[in-house]
């Protein structure tokens, strides 16, 4: 039964994990590194992130510094953030690219703060298939005789703290994202 709770635990922390990585690259007027990061950029004849060709910086709150490895491969870091369309414009100074985070309208704002509430809910219904799953498997093994009934529900209710914890978990990020979007 501990192995069942550990391996739902997990679950639900990789799906509180994934949510944080989502949210750096959410765009809120901030610059943060996770933004661009994950860019992909046609680099020595294959896609590779841009992390893997450059490095990023944020030398103040509203810049992003991109410092490519081999200067060679500044205008393919450029085209690759022109395609991912993140709405910034590169500008090459010299060996670097620097980005600019412009201020964000209202509009913007409300329309960034629906995706990250969207993405929230993806959380919390991945933290309840982990529920889901792992009450199936209590009252599978309450079934095949492994566990009694007093088992099955103590662990039911256990798996629901756990869950209410994780849920609790998302509702703290979003609401610092929210924060975070509205207040910049």
């Amino acid at each position: 039964m501990d192995e069942l709770f550990l391996e739902t635990e997990e679950r639900m922390q990789k799906a509180v994990d994934h949510l944080a990585h989502e949210f750096a690259g959410l765009r809120t007027g901030k610059a943060s590194p996770a933004l661009v990061e994950g860019v992909m950029v046609e680099a020595y004849g294959s896609q590779m992130r841009l992390r893997d060709v450059a490095n990023v910086a944020v030398p103040e709150a509203r810049q992003i510094v991109i410092q490519p490895y081999d200067i060679s491969t500044i205008q393919a870091i450029e085209k690759g953030i022109q395609k991912a369309n993140l709405g910034l414009n590169p500008a090459v100074d010299g060996k670097v690219l620097r980005l600019v985070m412009p201020e964000m309208s209202e509009e913007r704002r409300v329309e960034v703060t629906k995706i990250a509430r969207k993405v929230a809910e993806e959380t919390r219904v991945a933290v309840r298939h982990a529920r889901r799953d792992a009450i199936d498997q209590l009252k599978k093994h309450g079934k095949s005789g492994e566990l009694t009934e007093d088992d099955v529900s103590k662990g039911e209710k256990e798996v629901q703290k756990l869950t209410d914890t994780f849920v609790s978990k998302v509702d703290d990020l979003l609401a610092a994202k929210e924060k975070e979007i509205m207040t910049i």
